[in-house]
């Protein structure tokens, strides 16, 4: 997935840096030339422990799919992913060893994608053990932690499941901790996330849940392209009708209005689309609401 971009000249280093500050939103916030210099600096990988706990892999995929090479591929090149059981090479206790020398030697990045169970740790194990006690163990020494995706923010999916799926946040309460709730993670808002932290050594200003500003500072409904027939009083309510097809998709259970993210403006799949681009209402996958709170999705709250 990732290339080596060593062989790049200082100019085409300097464009991608500069492509890079862009896509992930960094562009205001730090200089070109701060960027290359952190990532040209960076002469030990920062160490990253992927957990996974009860999740899909969806955002493990949105990670993986991205095209190769792209501009993040210079971030992640920069990392030494240490432990991730659905991508690494390595499986069994060769895995768990490499998971615990790097636990062992701390200073690492801690993500975690899927959420802990509430209601009965067995729900969750891995390797005889439960899921909660392996997070508890990697949060010991890691130096922040990311969650990726809402189940890890959140509860998710999960929470409205008989485990009663937990976040993070209510098992691991000493440590710096900032949350990627999209459902899936976002790639920009992961990669971004590790860069502004290798720039900075600190989380990003974040929100009253715990989520980049950067990423979550305004609602969807704000920049939502069919935001003039919200406006208008045009509202979709017949999907067979041709007239309605761009209306506004409030009455079918939109929750753009109430959901902080920038898919609006970042979109998803290499920024071509985003959920109501493609003609599905906002099901507010962000929110700490979903997904319990936000169902039945094709209906008005």
């Amino acid at each position: 997935m990732v290339k080596s971009f060593d062989s790049l000249s200082r100019r085409d280093f300097m464009k991608l840096c500069g492509v890079v500050a862009a896509a992930v939103g960094l562009a205001d916030l730090f200089s070109i030339e701060r960027i290359a210099q952190a990532l040209e600096s960076t002469v030990k990988k920062p160490p990253v422990i992927w957990l996974e706990g009860q999740d899909c892999a969806g955002c493990t995929h949105s990670l993986i799919s991205l095209e190769d090479p792209t501009p993040w591929s210079l971030i992640l090149d920069k990392i030494s992913l240490r432990y991730h059981e659905t991508i690494m090479a390595a499986s069994g206790y060769v895995a768990e060893k490499a998971k615990d020398e790097a636990i062992k030697e701390g200073g690492y990045i801690l993500v975690v994608e899927g959420s802990i169970p509430e209601a009965d740790d067995r729900f969750c194990m891995v390797g005889g053990r439960s899921f909660k006690e392996i997070l508890k163990e990697a949060a010991q020494k890691a130096e922040v932690i990311i969650c990726a995706g809402n189940c890890s923010s959140f509860g998710g999916i999960p929470a409205a499941t008989h485990s009663k799926g937990m976040p993070v946040s209510k098992v691991i309460t000493d440590k710096p901790l900032i949350n990627l709730s999209t459902c899936p993670v976002h790639m920009d808002h992961i990669t971004g996330t590790i860069l502004y932290y290798l720039l900075s050594r600190k989380a990003p200003p974040l929100d009253k849940h715990q989520r980049p500003l950067m990423y979550f500072g305004e609602y969807i409904h704000d920049n939502c392209r069919r935001r003039a027939h919200f406006d208008a009083g045009e509202f979709l309510t017949d999907w067979n009708d041709p007239a309605q097809k761009e209306w506004c998709l409030y009455e079918m259970g939109c929750k753009g209005t109430e959901t902080y993210s920038d898919c609006s403006i970042r979109k998803w799949n290499n920024g071509i689309s985003f959920c109501i681009d493609a003609g599905a209402p906002c099901q507010g996958c962000a929110e700490p609401g979903f997904y319990p709170g936000f169902s039945p999705l094709y209906r008005s709250t």
